[in-house]
């Protein structure tokens, strides 16, 4: 069977407007291929296996436009293996039996390998991706995948066992910029017969807008090239303006079940924690333009104002709260202001995690000690019967001072000086709640402490 070739390797002039720049211009060979060094540079695993043609199975992991889909392009030249290619959004099992069973015959009659390209694997399911486990497994197939999430959220552990994974980081600016002046020259593939003009502020500008997304800086550069009328000389001139007008508003990678959604809320909050403003601004903006739910953030912003701030600022809590009510109130668009006001004062709030350790160190020991039952003076009173089983009594010793040694009063702790009488409450001595010396909860501190120094 004759060899299938994963895209068009020959593309005809009369067709090139109907195929994407960024697709023609999808390198044909390492050498053409831009960026990546951390694991094509010379001598690497993945290069010195794509020149040998040893691939194994791979995960091609990285944001949109940094060459997933361009890499699996270059090994579909270099490879003598049959080469499949499927989309897991258009795709189904039915699809992908038929493809592994071809794979199977191939590697039975022929002796050839198959290498079978997922693009957008994660949205394959698990029950999808196990139908290629027993072949990944014997090697009836060599599977590449590329995903633009996180794989050790979006595919499953055994799939992954399997394969190595190779992360792709986002092009740099001057590798965009290379991109974009190789489309620019290219005669045969790109836009080199146009005879385009563009100052280097607007291509520089284009490359810097584009944050690493090749695709989307090619995109817009034939949008402007393809809608800029030629001037009398025949030439296009593809202005600043021009450029600005060509890129969209761009998609932030942001996957609410994987890793981008808890990366950034983990950003957020730790900014919060670490009394960063304009950092948690910036995370904040992030997830409203992703359109991350606001009554999420929310609850955020009120664990954060009790877990890190906590009695250093008593209001802190208070603005979360309102925060929250306010943002369920308005919602989006005005939402933002209240939850931008929160995460602000709380990012600027003296922090104290005194009662988030407080109710750990509790919560541990009521679940690894022995239960503590509590002390008998403790214990209601109120009904018949309770007096007879002592509970309550130790509660009406010693008399109030001033009003008469022989007359019991109950240690209720408002009969007392400050409000405050010593006794035990608890069977064993333990402390759990050590306050700080920041903020409001130095005045605590100091409260507690003159009590029992007074009350002595």
């Amino acid at each position: 069977m004759a060899k299938t070739d994963l895209f068009e390797k020959k593309l005809k002039a009369k067709d090139t407007q109907l195929i994407p720049l960024a697709v023609r211009m999808r390198p044909r060979n390492l050498d053409e291929f831009v960026g990546q060094r951390h694991i094509l540079g010379p001598g690497k695993l993945l290069t010195r296996a794509i020149l040998a043609d040893r691939i194994s199975s791979l995960i091609l992991y990285g944001p949109p436009g940094t060459g997933k889909t361009a890499l699996a392009y270059v090994i579909s030249n270099v490879t003598k293996s049959h080469f499949e290619r499927i989309n897991a959004v258009t795709s189904n099992v039915e699809q992908m039996r038929q493809v592994i069973s071809q794979a199977r015959n191939r590697k039975k009659t022929l002796g050839q390998k198959t290498i079978l390209f997922v693009d957008e694997i994660h949205r394959f399911n698990k029950a999808q991706q196990d139908v290629l486990m027993p072949d990944v497994e014997e090697a009836n197939i060599v599977l590449i995948g590329a995903t633009v999430h996180n794989p050790f959220f979006s595919i499953v552990a055994a799939l992954l066992s399997r394969s190595i994974v190779f992360a792709l980081n986002p092009l740099s600016r001057e590798e965009i910029l290379l991109i974009l002046q190789n489309a620019l020259t290219d005669q045969e593939r790109g836009l080199g017969r146009l005879k385009i003009n563009i100052p280097d502020a607007a291509l520089g500008h284009l490359a810097s807008l584009s944050e690493g997304d090749a695709r989307r800086a090619l995109n817009a550069l034939e949008l402007a090239a393809l809608t800029t009328r030629p001037g009398k000389d025949g030439r296009r001139q593809l202005s600043l303006k021009v450029i600005e007008e060509s890129i969209q508003k761009k998609a932030v990678v942001y996957d609410k079940q994987g890793s981008a959604h808890y990366d950034t809320i983990s950003a957020f909050i730790k900014s919060m924690r670490g009394s960063d403003p304009d950092a948690a601004l910036y995370w904040l903006a992030k997830m409203f333009y992703a359109g991350e739910d606001p009554r999420f953030i929310a609850r955020r912003i009120v664990i954060c104002a009790a877990e890190d701030v906590g009695n250093a600022d008593p209001q802190a809590l208070v603005v979360a709260n309102a925060a929250l009510q306010i943002a369920e109130f308005v919602g989006l668009p005005e939402a933002r202001i209240p939850l931008a006001q929160a995460t602000v004062y709380i990012a600027c709030a003296p922090k104290s995690n005194a009662a988030y350790l407080g109710i750990e160190q509790a919560l541990s020991d009521v679940e690894q000690e022995r239960t503590k039952p509590v002390p008998k003076h403790l214990r209601v009173a109120s009904y018949p019967g309770a007096e007879k089983l002592g509970h309550g009594q130790d509660y009406k010793t010693p008399p109030l001072k001033g009003i008469g040694g022989s007359i019991p009063v109950d240690k209720y702790a408002h009969n007392y000086k400050d409000h405050y009488v010593r006794q035990e409450y608890l069977p064993e001595k333990k402390k759990y709640y050590i306050p700080t010396t920041i903020g409001y909860e130095k005045k605590i501190k100091e409260w507690l402490e003159g009590l029992k120094k007074n009350n002595d």
